[in-house]
């Protein structure tokens, strides 16, 4: 499963790259949320916790419903 995050992970990495962000796989717990780090311009945006719900989170649960959701650590 960790496999298919970091493969997810990494389709949306340009994106963030592209605002001068980035975004690393941090765990997955047992509880199955997945723990990123957000970095660059995105580790202290205003916007990042809505970039994470919005975007992340909402992509990593469509491709994998049994993810409980995603944080920033």
């Amino acid at each position: 499963m960790e496999d298919k995050i970091k493969d997810a992970l990494e389709n949306i990495r340009p994106y963030l790259q592209r605002d001068g962000g980035d975004i690393e796989f941090v765990e997955l717990t047992p509880e199955n949320i997945v723990k990123v780090r957000l970095q660059g311009h995105c580790a202290g945006c205003p916007g990042a916790t809505m970039t994470l719900k919005a975007v992340v989170e909402r992509l990593l649960k469509e491709s994998y419903p049994e993810i409980a959701g995603v944080e920033n650590v």
